[in-house]
C-alpha cells in the first residue's frame, strides 16, 4: 500500500490535537507521467499535491477539495484536486524558463491561494481565498487555516524526486475553564510544533508508526488504519467526445482538414485523445448528442 501511496490519521488521547501523515508513492509518479516539468515546478506541484491530500483528510463528508495557486510568476496557475476517497490529480502551467532552484516567490509571484470544497449537493460549494504573502506553500496554507478555519495548523511538506511526503498537525477547539489547563495545552502545542520543525527530512518518508514516536514523544497517541492514495483523472474518451461536440461540427472539420485529425489533451493528466475523420463523422451523425458535460472537470 505504501508503494502506491497512503494516508494515516492520528490523534492524541488526552489533548485536542489531531494529525495526518501522507506518502504519495506511485501516485506521484503517475500524476506527472505525461508531463515534463522543470525540477522546481515539479517540487512545488508535489508539495501542493501532498497538501491537498492532507486537507482532503479533514473533510467530514463526501466531495472533493481543489487547491489552486494563482499568481504572476513563472507558474501562473497550479491546481491539485483530491476526493474524499483520496483520488488525486494535479497540473501546473509554466511561462518562460524556470531557473533551477527557483524559490516560491519566483514561481508564484504575487497572487492568491484558493481552496474550493465541493460536496456534490445543491449549494454545497465553499471557497476560501487568501493572499500568498508567505515564502512557501506551507506558510500560505497555515495562513489559510488561521484566517478561514480559525484552527492553529502546522505542516511539513517535502518533495524530492520520486518521494513526496507530508504531515499536518491541528490544535482543535477546547472548552477549558481552568486557565492552568489551557496554558498546559498551549505549551504542549508549542512543543509539538518545535518537534515538527526539528524532525529530520528523512523521517517524513518513514511509515507513520515509525514516525510518531519521534514527533509525539511521551504523549499517548491513537493511530488509525491506512487509506490508499491513488492518482486518478476524471477524463475519458466519452467526456472528451462531449467537449468536441460542444465545439461544433464546423470547427471540428476545419481542424480535421488542416491537421488530418483532431487531438485534445486533458489539462490535468496530459493524456491525448485522437479523433480521425471517421471518429468525427460519427460524433456529428444526426441524433448523436453530448452525453455529459462539455468541460473536463
Amino acid at each position: 500500500m505504501a508503494d502506491q501511496g497512503e494516508l494515516r490519521r492520528f490523534l492524541l488521547e488526552s489533548r485536542p490535537v489531531r494529525g495526518h501523515h501522507v506518502r504519495l508513492g506511485r501516485a506521484w509518479t503517475e500524476l506527472r507521467h505525461n508531463r515534463a516539468y522543470p525540477p522546481a515546478v515539479a517540487e512545488l506541484l508535489g508539495e501542493t499535491a501532498v497538501a491537498t491530500v492532507l486537507l482532503a483528510a479533514t473533510l467530514k463528508f463526501e466531495g472533493k477539495l481543489t487547491l489552486q495557486l494563482r499568481g504572476n510568476g513563472r507558474v501562473p496557475l497550479l491546481v491539485a484536486q483530491c476526493t474524499h476517497e483520496f483520488e488525486l490529480r494535479g497540473t501546473a502551467s509554466c511561462e518562460g524558463d524556470v531557473p533551477a532552484g527557483a524559490g516560491f516567490a519566483t514561481l508564484v509571484g504575487n497572487g492568491q491561494l484558493v481552496v474550493t470544497i465541493e460536496t456534490g449537493r445543491a449549494g454545497g460549494r465553499y471557497q476560501g481565498i487568501v493572499p500568498m504573502q508567505a515564502q512557501s506553500i506551507t506558510g500560505c496554507l497555515e495562513d489559510y487555516f488561521m484566517q478561514s478555519e480559525q484552527l492553529p495548523t502546522r505542516l511539513r511538506l517535502q518533495c524530492a524526486g520520486d518521494a513526496c511526503n507530508g504531515l499536518l498537525l491541528q490544535k482543535l477547539p477546547e472548552s477549558v475553564a481552568d486557565a492552568e489547563a489551557a496554558a498546559a495545552t498551549q505549551r504542549m502545542w508549542g512543543a509539538l510544533c518545535d518537534a515538527l520543525d526539528a524532525l529530520p527530512a528523512a523521517a517524513l518518508a518513514h511509515g507513520t508508526p515509525e514516525l510518531l514516536p519521534a514527533l509525539m514523544g511521551e504523549h499517548d497517541c491513537r493511530l488509525f488504519g491506512a487509506a490508499p492514495v491513488t492518482c486518478r483523472c476524471g477524463c475519458s474518451r466519452e467526456r472528451v467526445s462531449d467537449v468536441l461536440r460542444s465545439i461544433g461540427a464546423r470547427e471540428a472539420h476545419e481542424v480535421l482538414a488542416e491537421q488530418g485529425a483532431v487531438t485534445i489533451s486533458c489539462e490535468f493528466c496530459g493524456r491525448s485523445y485522437r479523433f480521425d475523420a471517421a471518429d468525427v463523422a460519427r460524433l456529428f451523425t444526426s441524433g448523436s448528442a453530448p452525453a455529459g458535460s462539455a468541460t473536463l472537470n
